[in-house]
């Protein structure tokens, strides 16, 4: 399995889906990355996404989860999906929101994870649902899983 971004180009994060963008909310960068997931496992009954800033711990101490996705059950999201697709759950991200949240580096370039996961049934989850609920409903679903990296400049 694979996860390629047409938003991410020669490992760098177009500056529209983070902080340079024009889409704000409170803010908060809301143009969400395209994607797409390729050569899926035929068991695959759904998938979770993951949009995370690994670089983030040596400022806030944590990992800042910037979008998560569940029950996705379709291999491809486009563009600004995030607020106006309703075919899949969004969980809350550290920006307290259902929806994603653009790369918005404090203080150098931070290198962002984009990862999907093929599970091999539906979660157990509602909208607005917790990372944590999250990872205790994935446990023992996961048949496989995909990473991309892209850096956005600070």
């Amino acid at each position: 399995m694979k996860i390629t971004s047409s938003g991410i180009v020669n490992n760098y994060i177009l500056d529209k889906y983070g902080k340079r963008g024009n889409n704000k909310k409170f803010g908060v960068p809301t143009l969400s990355l395209p994607f797409e997931i390729i050569d899926v496992p035929k068991d695959a009954k759904s998938f979770v996404v993951v949009f995370d800033d690994p670089d983030s711990v040596n400022v806030c101490n944590k990992i800042w989860l910037h979008w998560v996705i569940a029950n996705l059950h379709r291999t491809k999201v486009e563009e600004n999906e995030s607020l106006s697709a309703y075919d899949f759950l969004q969980g809350r991200t550290d920006f307290n929101d259902n929806c994603y949240g653009g790369p918005c580096p404090p203080d150098k370039p931070h290198k962002y994870r984009l990862t999907a996961y093929a599970l091999n049934q539906d979660l157990d989850l509602k909208g607005n649902f917790s990372y944590q609920k999250l990872l205790e409903q994935m446990d023992g679903k996961i048949i496989a899983q995909a990473t991309i990296y892209g850096i956005y400049e600070n």
